[in-house]
């Protein structure tokens, strides 16, 4: 069965849709004649978005702040309303950040925690009933820094590897129900994620650190993820680099450890930057 077949008359709802991974998956969805849930903050977006799709399927935009319990209760209280059941929830809403943890404000780690990994929680606990009735699928967006913590990502890591613990617990948990659980870890994706990331007090970044021209798409990882989706993939890793993280953490986890703060001291104004060039001056008197 391909994709098009398989999510035929699916409800899907998607947080996070405005923009990035969100919103390649919604626009895949619609295409494919789901019934697509429209799920950010932006009601301008939201309302451009919904236009957009409906040409394809039948659309629902809901305002919703996934760190807000009430909002995402709405969320799932709408879309039964609309359509009476759900059939996927993709946790894809989030935010990143950027700073050492000595320099950063603590609200920044709240904010993280609030959006991905609560939005995650919040979504999942009122939708839960209507998927284990569908025998449907909920997917957590995490990340290889929710298998191995990058440096300068503290609140990042730590919210990624929550939802992975939450998600693989749930699927335990429900492991005679019927229900398709699935951990998603794009790795490095051509989005605004970056652009939107924290800094220590809790500013947006603006520009990213990184070429987003040689990482993967939204388009691509929208499409991989439901091609997992149609197979009840339990987890799915994109990217050669973070499927090599992976390996060599588990057969080299201290030379991984110094492979990843190189790499991550390599972006322009790395809070590694300045560290990683006076241990270089050491090395070279020495």
């Amino acid at each position: 069965m391909n994709n098009r077949k398989y999510f035929k008359d699916k409800v899907a709802i998607v947080t996070g849709a405005s923009s990035g991974i969100g919103l390649a998956t919604a626009t895949l969805l619609a295409k494919y004649q789901a019934k697509v849930v429209l799920a950010a903050r932006s009601v301008e977006k939201l309302d451009e978005l919904s236009r957009q799709l409906s040409r394809y399927s039948d659309v629902l935009s809901v305002k919703t702040d996934v760190s807000v319990e009430q909002d995402c209760r709405t969320l799932i209280e709408k879309t039964i309303q609309r359509f009476g059941r759900i059939d996927i929830l993709i946790n894809n809403a989030g935010i990143s950040m950027r700073a050492m943890f000595k320099d950063l404000e603590l609200n920044v780690i709240r904010r993280l925690m609030d959006v991905n990994f609560w939005g995650t929680v919040y979504c999942t606990k009122y939708a839960l009933p209507y998927l284990l009735e569908s025998k449907g699928s909920v997917v957590g967006v995490i990340s290889t820094a929710g298998y191995k913590g990058l440096p300068g990502r503290t609140g990042y890591s730590a919210s990624k590897f929550a939802i992975n613990g939450f998600l693989d617990t749930l699927r335990s948990e429900h492991l005679y129900d019927g229900l398709h659980v699935m951990i998603y870890a794009p790795g490095f994706t051509a989005s605004n994620i970056r652009k939107t990331a924290l800094m220590a007090d809790g500013s947006e970044q603006g520009d990213t650190p990184r070429e987003e021209g040689k990482m993967m798409t939204s388009e691509r990882v929208g499409e991989i993820m439901l091609n997992h989706i149609r197979k009840h993939s339990r987890r799915a890793t994109l990217t050669f680099t973070g499927k090599l993280l992976l390996v060599l953490t588990r057969l080299f986890p201290t030379i991984t450890d110094h492979m990843e703060y190189w790499y991550m001291a390599k972006e322009p104004d790395s809070p590694f930057k300045r560290r990683s060039e006076i241990m270089r001056e050491r090395r070279n008197h020495h």
